[in-house]
């Protein structure tokens, strides 16, 4: 099923999420309907947190459009190491029609569970490494638009502002 995306500046976007204790068929069905809503968006990841369900569970899949789908499921995931230095735009459902450069680790190692409750490692670099950082932010109430200047987060909230405003005059 399909789920409503939450964006900025809801406040639930800003919470931090619980760790799974017991992976049940709930677990499973969530973590299809995350996969099945980032697909649809379309994004590369998606948390838990962005469809107001404060779990530690996040999906990503960054093959592209003519390449097999590649679906992770990690549940509690934690980066256990991070080296090296990337400077990428990031964008988020959760922030539609914003992207900024952000400065991330170029290479993570990342523990989790997957939906069998198994311990798993993802070693990983570029695209990857850059949404595991960026959808593990989303598990600490944290969004990529936190991650910028102070001068840069002004730019970004009165742009924002300008789109909020005309997307209502266009409602009326």
């Amino acid at each position: 099923m399909i789920r409503r995306i939450l964006t900025y500046p809801d406040p639930e976007l800003k919470k931090r999420s619980l760790p799974v204790t017991v992976i049940t068929e709930k677990t499973r069905e969530l973590a299809r309907d995350m996969a099945e809503t980032m697909y649809d968006a379309p994004g590369v990841g998606l948390a838990a947190p962005q469809i107001g369900v404060h779990q530690r569970i996040i999906v990503i899949d960054v093959s592209g459009k003519d390449e097999k789908p590649e679906l992770i499921v990690a549940i509690n995931p934690e980066i256990v190491h991070a080296e090296g230095e990337a400077f990428e735009e990031e964008g988020c459902l959760s922030v539609p029609k914003f992207s900024a450069n952000v400065r991330r680790h170029a290479r993570v190692v990342v523990k989790a569970l997957n939906l069998d409750g198994e311990e798993i490692t993802f070693r990983a670099d570029d695209l990857l490494s850059i949404a595991f950082q960026h959808e593990i932010d989303h598990l600490d109430g944290i969004l990529f638009i936190d991650h910028l200047s102070p001068l840069k987060k002004g730019i970004f909230r009165k742009r924002y502002q300008r789109a909020l405003d005309e997307a209502k005059e266009l409602d009326r």
